[in-house]
């Protein structure tokens, strides 16, 4: 007895174990199922990471892992289903604190290390596998995109994954230079004592709107999960997402290959116009196609014309042209 729980205790140390998952009816229905997993506790108390899942029409042993973006949830039905007539059974992760995941005494997507979130990668990783799938696309989107590529390269030598997609990654905060050169620095000190302080980021509502169907948008989901104002962050967040694109900015190996994907160019609009359709109303896209240059191993980059920051969330015909890049990238990626 003794024997086995050692053995089992190993397992579980080097992630080699597979604990097999119950899924449930998702909130989404239409086929889409979830499964809770409990992770350890933290500096809040008690974490979860939610395992959304769809299987393709037909046997696959291909899949993808879709991870998402800041104050945002999975919700593309769309996006799923693209991948499922493509062949790949489709999962995404809510990570800890956010979306389905989100637990009454946390704050919404607090994070103090982005590496907090590599334990509900490798979780999702490693239920993909148990389920008969060979080989794996992590795919990560604005935030999740930067994870992604901090995960990737941290999980070096060895990878649940065969390649990785990054939908307009987080590189760089969009903010003016001079903010980046006094501000910064000095939310970066304070951060170290005072972790908890909050903070707005002061996204503009006006991204969100363009997006949700009551509004100027086409998509439906959750105001709850996904507001069009962004709740305030914490110190201890602008801190982790300093950090981690300082390790990019320092160059990151990643041994799988990784496209990357951003708009052709950033909105700064401060009223509401048609304008928010065609491009990055989040992000400095100069900053991303610069700091994707960091990664180091066999990446390409490429710019969307009309693409807006979520890609897969703009208009259609630009919607078309992002999938079409992404699976004829895969083919010859995922292999």
């Amino acid at each position: 007895m003794k024997h086995r729980l050692l053995l089992l205790l190993l397992l579980l140390s080097t992630g080699a174990a597979y604990a097999q998952v119950t899924y449930f009816g998702d909130l989404i229905g239409k086929g889409f199922q979830q499964a809770t997993v409990v992770q350890p506790s933290d500096y809040e108390g008690s974490v979860t990471c939610t395992i959304i899942r769809k299987t393709a029409p037909e046997k696959s042993a291909r899949a993808v892992l879709y991870v998402h973006g800041f104050n945002d949830y999975f919700f593309q039905e769309e996006m799923a289903r693209r991948y499922s007539e493509a062949g790949y059974n489709f999962y995404a992760v809510d990570l800890r604190k956010c979306g389905r995941s989100w637990l009454g005494h946390q704050k919404i997507g607090n994070v103090r290390d982005l590496s907090e979130y590599y334990a509900d990668i490798d979780t999702a990783l490693t239920v993909i596998q148990g389920e008969g799938n060979e080989k794996v696309l992590l795919s990560g989107h604005s935030l999740g995109g930067l994870v992604v590529t901090l995960y990737a390269g941290e999980r070096a030598g060895r990878e649940k994954f065969d390649a990785v997609l990054l939908n307009s990654p987080m590189f760089a905060l969009n903010v003016k230079s001079g903010l980046k050169k006094t501000a910064l620095p000095l939310l970066l000190k304070r951060a170290e004592k005072h972790p908890e302080t909050s903070f707005d980021l002061d996204i503009n509502p006006l991204y969100g709107e363009s997006l949700h169907v009551t509004a100027h948008g086409e998509w439906s989901y959750s105001l709850g999960l996904k507001p069009f104002v962004a709740p305030p962050v914490n110190l201890g967040w602008i801190r982790a997402v300093l950090n981690g694109q300082e390790r990019l900015t320092q160059g990151i190996t990643i041994n799988k290959p990784v496209l990357v994907l951003h708009s052709a160019k950033s909105i700064d609009e401060k009223k509401w116009s048609d304008a928010f359709f065609t491009g990055d109303a989040v992000l400095n896209v100069d900053d991303v196609a610069r700091q994707a240059q960091n990664i180091i191993g066999q990446y390409s980059i490429q710019a969307v014309q009309g693409g807006m920051h979520d890609l897969i969330l703009s208009r259609q015909p630009v919607r078309d042209e992002v999938y079409s890049t992404i699976f004829n990238w895969a083919k010859r990626a995922v292999k």
